[in-house]
């Protein structure tokens, strides 16, 4: 694991038994925070969940992500070490984290992932791991993935159409996200789910058919409703598909029954034709679950969000290779949730799209 060539990792090796004794101890409060140890907000939301940017880097250009030309990607110093990063996710799993969702970018670019998904599992208590994941690289990566530890797999797939995907994408890349769904399922990456999002007048048509290659196949899909997240800033909710239109689109062939029990997931999960096949959709933009939310984030570069939409954001790596000890961390992490607000405020007449895009925050 080690990253020798990174001018501060060094400085931290050896310091995850350190780590781990620093955060199983209680954390002293800040002056208004509530309860010492945990991550809550003034709204006494409480953090578990940390979605973590592996990297900016992806190696396709969706429409509605950013430019076809791409964007400026972070240099390699600008990025935590694996040493920086697992000492960052081992304070977070002492603040109360039992759920770490890798993300990017695309995530599977990360130079060895599998060695840090088994450093991770390390951590105590052991957390449970997700990928969030464009597929590209997937059957190359997915049985190593899960010897190494990986519970589960998301993979962004918005069309059953090779066509469409690569207008969509700008890349002729169909049949290898196949191949990595197929490739995830075999390694037995359970459930398998499909992350979809519907483009007016592009593939907001293909929606059941969409529904029923996944439904073939016993993967799980999520529709999610397009959010103003794009490089370009060209988010229109006019123009958007939401999750109305989806419901009452998927329900022209099918019986779709609420499951209870949400709880702080972002998807509402409908059985289809009465299970147990289900299907999820995510109405971020008409029917926010901010009252519920349980995530935080931390970019590629190590700055930490409360929210996808913050319009701030704590830096942890300047601090960390300045010599910060993991006190100093902690109430960086804790203040900046204690920041956290009560909602995105996409639909408020003040509302401002984060100068970064999706791709440089994470999903």
């Amino acid at each position: 694991m080690a990253d020798a060539g990174e001018e501060h990792g060094a400085r931290h090796q050896g310091r995850q038994q350190e780590v781990r004794a620093d955060v199983s101890v209680d954390v002293v409060p800040g002056p208004q925070s509530p309860r010492p140890g945990r991550l809550v907000d003034t709204f006494g939301r409480i953090a578990t969940d940390l979605r973590v940017s592996l990297t900016d880097h992806c190696n396709l250009r969706c429409t509605y992500c950013m430019p076809a030309e791409g964007l400026p990607w972070l240099a390699k110093p600008q990025m935590l070490s694996d040493e920086e990063l697992l000492r960052v996710l081992a304070v977070f799993v002492g603040l109360g984290v039992t759920q770490i969702r890798l993300t990017g970018g695309e995530p599977l670019l990360r130079p060895r992932l599998p060695e840090l998904i088994a450093a991770i599992t390390s951590l105590e208590p052991r957390p449970s791991i997700a990928l969030t994941t464009n597929g590209l690289g997937l059957a190359a990566q997915a049985t190593a993935l899960a010897e190494a530890g990986l519970d589960r797999v998301n993979v962004s797939l918005d069309t059953p159409d090779r066509a469409t995907f690569a207008a969509l994408t700008r890349r002729d890349r169909w049949e290898d996200v196949v191949s990595g769904l197929a490739a995830a399922d075999a390694a037995g990456l359970h459930p398998v789910k499909v992350n979809a999002v519907l483009m007016r007048g592009v593939n907001d048509h293909q929606g059941l058919d969409l529904l029923h290659w996944c439904l073939e196949r016993g993967y799980q899909l999520r529709f999610i409703e397009q959010m103003p997240l794009d490089a370009q800033h060209s988010w229109a909710r006019e123009q958007m598909v939401t999750a109305e239109e989806v419901r009452r689109g998927l329900s022209e062939q099918h019986t779709l029954t609420p499951v209870p029990g949400r709880g702080s997931a972002p998807a509402e999960t409908y059985l289809v034709d009465g299970g147990p096949a289900t299907v999820g959709i995510i109405a971020s933009v008409t029917a926010p679950f901010c009252a519920a939310c349980d995530r935080v984030r931390l970019t590629a570069d190590g700055m930490v969000r409360n929210c996808l939409f913050a319009r701030g954001e704590a830096d942890l790596r300047g601090p960390m290779r300045d010599g910060a000890s993991d006190a100093d961390l902690i109430r960086l992490i804790r203040g900046e949730m204690w920041r956290k607000a009560r909602g995105h405020g996409i639909g408020d007449p003040d509302f401002t799209q984060p100068t970064r895009p999706m791709s440089a925050i994470g999903g």
